[in-house]
C-alpha cells in the first residue's frame, strides 16, 4: 500500500504543477522568474525523495513489482481503458533517471534562460515533459503508455521550435512532427493489433512474469507483426533507421532540452519500449533482425558523420544516435541487463556534454595547451586498413549526412506533396477563397466609411 502511495505520488505531482502553470497563463497571471524557480527545484526535489523512497521500499520488501490500479478512464463497447501503473525493476531505474535528470536540468536552466522571453513556457513544457516521461515509463499497458508516449513527443516539437522568430527552427520543428506523426502511427496500429488479436494490451497480459524473467504470452503472425510495429516505433522516438535524419534537426532549441530530451530521456524512450517488449521480440526472429540491423546500421553511420560534423551540438547529437544504435542491437541480442546499465550511463553522459557544449572548443584548447600541442586525432587506426580511395568515398558520404535528407525529400515528401496537390482539386474552399477575399474588402471599405 505504501509503495502504491508512492507510486501515485510521483506521477501526480508533475501533473499538479502542469495544471497550476496552465491555469496561471489562462488568466494572464505572470509569475515571476524566482517564483518559477523555487517551484520547480521543490518539484523536483520532492520527485527525487519519493523516487528513491519507492525503490527502498521495493527493496526491503523484497517484491519485484508494484501494480496500482487507478480506475477506468472510459468505456466503448468491449473496450475499457483502465489507468495502470506499475513499478519494477525495469520502470523504476528510468523514473528515478527521469527525475534526477530533469532537475538538473531545470536548476541549470533558470540562469541560462535568465530573462529570455520564454522562461516561462519553458518551464512549463520541462514539468509538462516530466509528467509524460513518467506515464511512459510507469504504465501498465500498452494504452497508457501512448498517452505519455504523446505528450513527450509534442513537447519536444514545441522547444525544438522554441524560438519561433527564427525560420530554422519552426521548420525543422515541422519537419520533427511529421516524423513523429509516421512513427507513432506504428505505436497506435500496434495496439489496435493486441486488441484485435489478443484482447488486451497490458504487461501482464502480454507477458508472464516480472523483468528481466518475463517470458512471451503471444505468438502467431499477429505477434509477428506487433513487435516489428513496436520496433519501428521505437526506431522513430530514438532516431534510428528509417527515422535517422531528426535528431540534428533538433538542435535548433535551447541547449538544456537537447540535454534533457535528445541526450538523456525522450530518446531513450524508444530504448525503454524495446526492453518492455524484449520477450516479444525475442521470439520473432524476424523482429529480431529488423531490430539488429537498424541498431548497427544507423551506429555505423552515425560514427561517420559524428566525425564530420563542424559544430559541437551537432557532433554530440550523432554520437548519441551510435551509442542508441549499440543499444538497440544489444537489446536485439538479448542483452537486456547491458542494455539498461549502457542506457543509465549514457544518459548521465550526455546530458553534462550537452550541457557543456558552450564550452567546449574552451575544454579542448585547454587540453591542446597542457599537452603541449601534441593531441593525437582519434579514428586513424581504422583509417589505415583503408585504401586512400575507400576513405574519400565514406568522407564525401559522411560530409553528405549519409544523403538522409536528399532522399526523403525526393521520394518521400515530393510524391505526398504532388498527390496533395492533384487532390486539391477536390476542395471547395479553394475556389471559394478569391469570394471570400473581395467579400472580406469589401466589408472593410464600408467600416472605413461609417468611421
Amino acid at each position: 500500500m505504501y509503495s502504491e502511495k508512492l507510486l501515485s505520488v510521483l506521477v501526480a505531482v508533475p501533473g499538479v504543477v502542469v495544471l497550476m502553470l496552465s491555469l496561471s497563463w489562462l488568466f494572464g497571471l505572470a509569475l515571476a522568474e524566482r517564483t518559477i524557480s523555487r517551484v520547480t527545484k521543490a518539484v523536483y526535489a520532492l520527485l527525487i525523495v519519493t523516487a528513491v523512497l519507492l525503490v527502498l521500499s521495493l527493496w526491503r520488501g523484497h517484491v519485484d513489482s508494484v501494480t496500482m490500479f487507478a480506475g477506468h478512464w472510459f468505456t466503448v463497447g468491449d473496450y475499457g481503458f483502465d489507468v495502470v501503473l506499475l513499478a519494477d525493476r525495469l520502470s523504476v531505474p528510468f523514473a528515478l533517471l527521469t527525475v534526477v535528470l530533469a532537475g538538473i536540468v531545470g536548476a541549470f536552466s533558470v540562469r541560462y534562460l535568465h530573462r529570455d522571453p520564454g522562461f516561462f513556457r519553458f518551464f512549463l513544457l520541462l514539468h509538462l515533459f516530466t509528467l509524460g516521461s513518467l506515464l511512459v515509463f510507469l504504465a501498465g499497458s500498452l494504452d497508457l503508455l501512448v498517452a505519455g508516449w504523446e505528450l513527450v513527443g509534442i513537447t519536444s516539437v514545441l522547444l525544438v521550435g522554441f524560438f519561433q522568430y527564427r525560420r530554422d527552427p519552426v521548420k525543422n520543428a515541422l519537419r520533427v512532427f511529421t516524423t513523429y506523426r509516421v512513427a507513432d502511427l506504428c505505436i497506435l496500429i500496434a495496439i489496435f493489433v493486441a486488441h484485435h488479436s489478443f484482447g488486451a494490451a497490458s504487461w501482464a497480459a502480454m507477458f508472464s512474469g516480472t523483468w528481466p524473467e518475463a517470458e512471451n504470452l503471444m505468438h502467431g503472425p499477429a505477434a509477428t507483426v506487433l513487435a516489428v510495429l513496436l520496433v519501428l516505433a521505437a526506431s522513430g522516438k530514438s532516431s534510428q533507421g528509417p527515422f535517422y535524419g531528426w535528431l540534428p534537426r533538433a538542435m535548433e532549441g535551447p541547449t538544456p532540452s537537447s540535454a534533457v530530451f535528445y541526450g538523456a530521456i525522450s530518446v531513450h524512450a524508444g530504448a525503454y519500449l524495446l526492453l518492455r517488449a524484449e520477450p516479444l521480440i525475442r521470439s520473432s526472429m524476424v523482429a529480431t533482425v529488423v531490430l539488429v540491423t537498424i541498431g548497427l546500421g544507423t551506429a555505423f553511420l552515425g560514427t561517420l558523420v559524428h566525425r564530420t560534423c563542424a559544430d559541437a551540438k551537432t557532433s554530440v547529437a550523432y554520437a548519441s544516435q551510435t551509442q542508441l544504435g549499440l543499444i538497440f542491437a544489444e537489446i536485439g541480442f538479448g542483452w537486456t541487463t547491458m542494455a539498461l546499465v549502457h542506457i543509465t550511463g549514457h544518459a548521465v553522459l550526455r546530458t553534462l556534454q550537452f550541457l557543456r557544449t558552450p564550452s567546449m572548443l574552451r575544454d579542448y584548447h585547454r587540453l591542446h595547451a597542457a599537452s603541449g600541442g601534441n593531441l593525437d586525432p582519434t579514428g586513424s587506426h581504422y583509417e589505415s586498413i583503408l585504401p586512400a580511395r575507400v576513405q574519400h568515398w565514406l568522407y564525401r558520404f559522411a560530409l553528405g549526412r549519409g544523403f538522409y535528407d536528399s532522399v526523403v525529400d525526393r521520394f518521400v515528401a515530393a510524391p505526398v506533396l504532388r498527390v496533395a496537390k492533384l487532390l486539391g482539386v477536390f476542395e471547395p474552399a479553394a475556389a471559394a477563397v478569391p469570394e471570400l477575399k473581395a467579400e472580406d474588402e469589401k466589408r472593410a471599405s464600408v467600416t472605413v466609411e461609417i468611421i
